[in-house]
């Protein structure tokens, strides 16, 4: 049995993409906006999904989701309080008393967990202890503003000192070069400090490639942040797919990222997503249908990616494929050999491409029900362009001291700025192990470190053990 998966939604950016997200749930398993069931009887109910992974189901039918919404200013909860009248748990909810936000410092979200971490805690523990089988979280957020960054750095703290054996899965949304937030880079440093050292596996979103996406998806240059959490969300329901429509395989969130994941340091991921079918994106225009062949081999293109990448021949680590409608095997197996002859595995993977064989919902019935969409997670040496990036604008500011005073009254850095070196040090440690991923000896050398390894390594296996 697959078990039930916690959403903690961190910041504005946090809550906002997890209301589209909640939104394609519950059209997936045909609920109402106030949690009722679409199912009057036994009889009517469809069989195939299974929403207890991601909701509370009560005697009279009616579903609550198994999260808690955290901001330190009220409009985005609010939004998506009145988004969906009486669908979330009001005990799940967390607005800061003073409600005036985290004025986008990395330290002032950072210290707001800190403050109430105890109470928190007890909202989690309330809502695990509503479960039958837990098994992990996932984590949504921004790296670039203050709540995202900072609350949530915080709370991955605690979820990981806690919890330890369980997954820890988040979806990071990076800034673009043209976010207002001038410190943007020193919240992003400081926060993948606490992606790579306590998340099991980070989804990673570049606002600037989903811009560009939202642009040819939706044919509008004026794309809105509302457009692109949709794409993210899109991405969200994909992964979550064989959890909640299961089947014998890849039915769990460690079966899942086991396949992705070679090493602990190894596990941010890059999603690709071909085409925008309306089942996910409402009203979207008409596009070529495609086969399960085509899909797949469309997923590898970099316009269908939502990281932007410098390298045409970036290196795949491994790769994991849901396809979702009418598929036909042997056109899986072609595209899936012609993907290993295209694409650059390290000599030391088994360059196996894992594909999942989804299922559309029974609900959620639209003109594109009957074609073929694809969602791909790569872990691939392409996200240093991302990890580099951010590094070079930090480095920008750190070097002049800017704004670093902005910084002074967090708790962090009561003792000078030594955080700050820290985390970009962890971060280009990050960097270098994936550059030395590319190369045969890695895991050589990665199998010699083990052996000198002392208690628990992170890694996980398909059974969601923690092993070294």
């Amino acid at each position: 049995m697959t078990g039930e998966i916690i959403t903690l939604q961190i910041g504005q950016c946090g809550n906002q993409v997890g209301k589209q997200f909640w939104s394609q749930l519950i059209k997936e398993h045909g609920i109402c906006k106030d949690g009722q069931s679409l199912n009057t009887s036994e009889t009517d109910k469809v069989e195939e999904d299974d929403p207890t992974i991601f909701f509370k189901q009560n005697d009279s039918n009616r579903y609550t989701p198994r999260a808690l919404l955290f901001d330190l200013e009220p409009s985005a909860i609010a939004d998506v309080q009145n988004s969906f009248p009486g669908l979330f748990n009001e005990r799940n909810v967390w607005v800061s008393k003073d409600e005036l936000g985290a004025g986008n410092a990395w330290s002032k979200g950072y210290d707001y967990g800190l403050e109430n971490q105890e109470e928190f805690i007890n909202m989690i523990d309330k809502e695990i202890d509503a479960t039958e089988s837990f098994e992990g979280f996932q984590l949504l957020h921004s790296v670039a503003g203050g709540t995202g960054s900072g609350l949530g750095s915080n709370l991955l703290e605690a979820l990981s000192d806690r919890y330890h054996k369980k997954i820890i899965t988040t979806y990071s949304v990076f800034p673009s070069s043209e976010s207002e937030v001038v410190i943007q880079p020193y919240n992003t440093i400081l926060t993948l400090r606490r992606l790579i050292e306590h998340s099991d596996a980070s989804v990673v979103f570049d606002n600037k490639a989903l811009l560009n996406l939202a642009t040819r998806v939706f044919r509008d240059r004026n794309t809105s942040y509302e457009q692109t959490n949709q794409l993210i969300a899109s991405v969200l329901s994909s992964i979550t797919n064989s959890l909640r429509f299961p089947s014998y395989m890849y039915n769990s969130l460690p079966s899942i990222f086991s396949t992705l994941v070679p090493t602990a340091d190894l596990h941010f991921l890059v999603p690709s997503f071909t085409p925008f079918t309306s089942d996910f994106i409402p009203g979207v225009r008409d596009f070529k249908k495609s086969s399960a062949y085509d899909v797949i081999l469309d997923l590898f293109d970099k316009s269908n990616s939502m990281v932007l990448r410098n390298n045409d021949t970036p290196v795949y680590l491994s790769v994991y494929n849901s396809i979702l409608g009418p598929t036909d095997q042997a056109d899986i197996t072609r595209a899936i050999l012609k993907s290993q002859q295209r694409i650059k595995f390290p000599p030391w993977s088994s360059s196996a491409l894992h594909v999942n064989i989804g299922k559309k919902s029974a609900y959620n019935i639209t003109p594109d029900s009957d074609k073929v969409s694809g969602m791909m997670l790569a872990n691939t040496t392409s996200v240093n362009a991302l990890l580099q990036t951010a590094c070079s604008s930090f480095d920008v500011l750190f070097k002049r001291g800017a704004f670093l005073h902005m910084y002074q009254d967090g708790k962090m850095f009561q003792n000078g700025v030594e955080e700050f070196i820290e985390s970009r040090e962890v971060v280009q440690s990050c960097i270098n192990e994936y550059y030395a991923a590319e190369q045969e000896t890695f895991m050589d050398d990665v199998l010699m470190e083990e052996e000198n390894i002392v208690g628990n390594g992170g890694m996980l296996d398909a059974d969601g053990d923690n092993i070294i």
